[in-house]
């Protein structure tokens, strides 16, 4: 049985821990908080984008490009946007699990976060390439990860890439999901933010006029880089946005528990010291009836 110093320990250890699982809340608090407003930032530049699109594709006629080739699937490259730190409950868990879905021996694997690397490396599995980005996720990351994906399906390595990320739902719900990336097939649009319908719907034609030069198959051909380099972006900021959800709602429940354990263990602590008083008490009266 513990002594009644053994459970001030623990409870001064608890409340160390629940101290500190306390600020990681706060911090992954504010952090969710800057994610979602940037990903949310970017809906009006995509609503103009995928305006552009709809006209252009609309006015390209039989047009084709590389990036739209469509080949049978030998081999298969997987973008994994993962995290850099844990403590963020089953977010990571759950996204392996999908990632681990694809066939070994066909499919190679493009990290993003170093969760993700060091999953692909433990299993044994192949891995193309490595990238890292920030807390903010910034274009420029978006478009290295991108080009080098185009790049193994331009060369004929891969005859097909996906993503597999974790959309962001709500704070209490973040969910892994696969999209196509190469080849592109029919455009869609690509949904910028992190609240609303996961899946992307179809590009809608605008009442606008627009006149390209030199032409709309050209603009077009320019323009499909740039709409895959932007899907990426907005995959890394959802990701962001639900790391650092289920990272607030991980250290809460920490918290919750620490604060939980510690009631119980002053319980404890005075249920002991009453019985060790209540036992010197008896002694007492004992030794007094003794004497006398």
């Amino acid at each position: 049985m513990p002594s009644t110093r053994d459970i001030r320990r623990r409870i001064k250890s608890v409340k160390n821990t629940a101290q500190i699982t306390k600020a990681m809340q706060m911090v992954a608090s504010s952090k969710m908080r800057r994610a979602q407003m940037a990903a949310l930032a970017g809906r009006p530049y995509a609503s103009l984008m995928n305006d552009i699109l709809a006209a252009v594709s609309e006015g390209s006629g039989d047009f084709s490009d590389p990036l739209m080739e469509k080949r049978p699937v030998r081999r298969r490259a997987v973008i994994l946007i993962s995290t850099d730190k844990g403590l963020c409950g089953a977010l990571n868990g759950n996204l392996l699990r999908e990632a681990a879905r694809f066939d070994k021996d066909t499919t190679v694997y493009v990290c993003a976060g170093r969760k993700g690397s060091q999953y692909i490396a433990r299993v044994k599995r192949q891995l193309a390439a490595e990238f890292t980005y920030k807390d903010a996720p910034q274009f420029v990351e978006a478009r290295a990860i991108s080009k080098f994906a185009q790049d193994l399906f331009l060369k004929g390595e891969v005859d097909r890439v996906d993503v597999v990320y974790t959309n962001f739902i709500n704070t209490l719900s973040q969910k892994p999901e696969t999209r196509k990336l190469l080849p592109i097939g029919e455009l869609t649009a690509v949904e910028a933010g992190v609240v609303g319908d996961p899946a992307p719907g179809a590009l809608k034609k605008s009442d606008r006029e627009y006149l390209f030069e030199p032409g709309a198959a050209a603009v077009l051909g320019n323009l499909l880089p740039h709409y895959l380099n932007f899907q990426v972006f907005q995959y890394l900021l959802e990701a962001k946005a639900s790391e650092h959800s289920a990272r607030m709602v991980a250290m809460k429940n920490a918290t919750d528990n620490a604060k939980q354990l510690i009631k119980d263990l002053t319980l404890e602590y005075n249920k002991l010291r009453q019985a060790n008083i209540t036992k010197e008490l008896l002694e007492i009266t004992s030794a007094a009836m003794a004497m006398g």
